[in-house]
């Protein structure tokens, strides 16, 4: 098992390289979409504060611009994990099954195609419509560290998706009198079908994974639009449809346990046994759907030493970081929100053969 920080566009600098090494990282999550740029608070989540902004100006990510990124990550002594998010300017329109979609998975397959030259191993992506929406920021976490939470407080979860936006981005401008954005539970499968059958041998070929993260919020419905992988069983409906190491998981803990029903650890051991985990995102959360908020990484209802045993007895040798991390009460929240889960992950790791066999929760329960 290796540790990764993910890291912000505007966050891709010789200083955080630094300070992810030494933090004890040897690899690195790149996120390269400009989230928020051009914060428009018409389209904020609920309650949340601005954020989510205008990507209608984004270009397709070039083999420069990704073999630049993968340069400048090994000179600070790392190596690039991943690529997450694809902007939601590049495949609007496979989304929404828009009139531009046959473009859009053109386009795609090019920067896929373009990734494996420059050395990128995987990209994740979420195939949602409402992405990540209803979250409220608040004092939820130990000590009053603020982290997101859902259910807390009141947020429309069905204020209606308008036109021109997915993933509460604005990729283009909205057209006068257009019906808000909608979709069934059907079409958002057949449509990831489709995605699935076209993009996945070009991303085998290119040496690529294609990471899927499970919807988070796991909710049925959200903003008049269905999710997709909101069940842990429906991420086996997804690498079903392509049987290949290139369609695989950006496996999100938190996100899993947010679900309801289920026993994580079994789907953990299933997940890492299939060896289609692209990286794995580790945080950790307290409650379920309709209602849960996240914690610090040792404090929440996940057992992660329980989690790294399962992936030591799988043999899972990818990369694990740090999400969503509570900021913590100084002049530096996120540095040492982020310093004090690679610590804790680290020595989890580095002490793995030390820390017994796994064990199933029946076992536990006899106990």
């Amino acid at each position: 098992m290796k540790i990764g920080l993910g890291l912000y566009r505007e966050q891709l600098t010789a200083d955080n390289f630094a300070f992810a090494a030494q933090a004890g990282a040897t690899h690195v999550v790149a996120h390269l979409t400009s989230y928020f740029k051009g914060a428009d608070p018409k389209i904020s989540s609920g309650t949340q504060d601005a954020g989510w902004g205008d990507c209608s100006e984004d270009s397709l990510w070039t083999f420069e611009d990704m073999s630049a990124l993968v340069a400048n990550v090994r000179a600070a002594g790392l190596e690039l994990a991943a690529i997450e998010n694809f902007s939601p300017r590049f495949w609007s329109d496979i989304l929404l099954d828009g009139p531009e979609r046959d473009r859009q998975i053109e386009g795609l397959k090019q920067l896929v195609r373009d990734a494996g030259r420059a050395g990128v191993p995987c990209i994740g992506y979420n195939f949602s419509l409402a992405g990540v929406y209803g979250w409220t920021r608040g004092p939820y976490a130990r000590g009053n560290a603020h982290s997101v939470g859902f259910g807390m407080e009141p947020v429309d979860q069905a204020l209606p998706l308008p036109d021109g936006v997915v993933w509460n981005m604005r990729y283009r401008q909205p057209i006068a009198g257009a019906a808000p954005v909608s979709a069934t539970s059907d079409q958002m499968w057949d449509r990831l079908r489709r995605f699935l059958l076209e993009l996945v041998p070009v991303a085998e070929a290119a040496g690529v994974v294609l990471a899927a993260h499970p919807d988070d919020p796991p909710a049925e419905q959200l903003r008049g639009t269905a999710r997709l992988v909101n069940r842990p069983e429906k991420f086996d409906r997804l690498m079903g449809i392509v049987d290949s190491p290139s369609n695989g998981l950006e496996l999100c803990l938190g996100t899993l346990q947010e679900m309801p029903g289920g026993d994580i650890y079994d789907h953990v051991r299933r997940f890492a046994r299939s060896g289609r985990i692209g990286y794995i995102h580790f945080r950790n959360v307290k409650g379920k759907v309709p209602r849960y908020y996240e914690t610090f990484v040792d404090d929440g209802d996940i057992d992660m030493a329980e989690i790294v045993r399962i992936l030591r007895d799988e043999d899972y040798r990818g990369v694990l970081i740090p999400d969503h991390t509570p900021a913590m009460a100084c002049a530096a929240s996120w540095h040492a929100g982020k310093a004090f889960a690679l610590g804790y992950m680290k020595a989890l790791v580095k002490n793995a053969d030390a820390l017994g066999p796994s064990r199933s929760l029946a076992a536990v329960a006899a106990e």
